[in-house]
């Protein structure tokens, strides 16, 4: 939290520095277009801007660029350094619990519906439900023997989000992945295991399967119930541990 505090300060110190003592209604569509540090101050404040929003901030813009100038032109301060460390600490300490329950309630939300997609789901022709709870469809049958565990796998796939959202996709990329099956999440452990090189699944992993309480970046919320298109392309058995002398 205070490495996003710092930064933002530091990005709008650089508009500042860039834009100089021009007021907000002195800056016109032309002077953006006609001066280069203009332009750069303002995209700066516009990018500042939208990343303070998007993380929820709730402080009076006006104090902020009041205290900004005061502390950057060395003009007297309205508070003394321990109110301000105490506010900043009050102001951390509010921010840290509103996302913290902003979080528990997107889980609560997103586990809800991913528990009453997958309680449909699994009544549709062709869906196959494990004692775990992974469910799959099987699209096309491979041949040959299934990997195990610890075997490297080489597939295709394509991840979403209930919603549709594409998080992320080994297609676009043109590119298969390859990696021990042991080392992703649990549903792709369990759900792999029962393909044959060739086949194709679509698996609907709930979250225990998946990335859980947690999420994973910025897309796959907390309990997010996710859904992979899966094609096995092959798989090599994991090389012997060689024995200790």
């Amino acid at each position: 939290m205070k490495k996003v505090i710092f930064c933002a300060i530091m990005t709008v110190s650089m508009f500042f520095c860039a834009c100089g003592n021009c007021a907000e209604g002195n800056i016109t569509k032309e002077k953006i277009d006609s001066d280069k540090q203009v332009k750069f101050g303002y995209a700066l404040g516009s990018d500042v801007g939208r990343n303070l929003k998007r993380q929820n901030f709730d402080f009076d813009t006006a104090a902020f660029l009041a205290g900004f100038k005061a502390a950057f032109t060395g003009s007297e301060s309205k508070m003394t350094e321990e109110e301000i460390g105490t506010a900043l600490q009050e102001f951390q300490t509010e921010m840290i619990t509103k996302m913290a329950e902003e979080r528990q309630k997107q889980a609560a939300e997103n586990k809800e519906t991913g528990d009453k997609f997958l309680a449909e789901n699994k009544t549709k022709e062709g869906v196959k439900t494990t004692e775990s709870g992974l469910q799959y469809i099987v699209e096309k049958e491979g041949e040959g023997e299934s990997p195990a565990a610890e075997d490297i796998v080489e597939v295709h796939y394509r991840g979403t989000l209930l919603d549709g959202t594409e998080f992320d996709s080994s297609y676009k990329r043109e590119q298969p992945a390859k990696f021990p099956l042991n080392r992703v999440i649990k549903g792709w452990t369990e759900g792999v295991q029962l393909m044959k090189k060739g086949a194709k699944y679509k698996f609907f992993i709930p979250p225990e399967l998946a990335y859980g309480e947690g999420g994973a970046g910025e897309q796959i919320g907390p309990n997010s119930t996710l859904i992979f298109e899966v094609e096995l392309l092959s798989f090599e058995k994991a090389p012997k541990k060689e024995e200790s002398k």
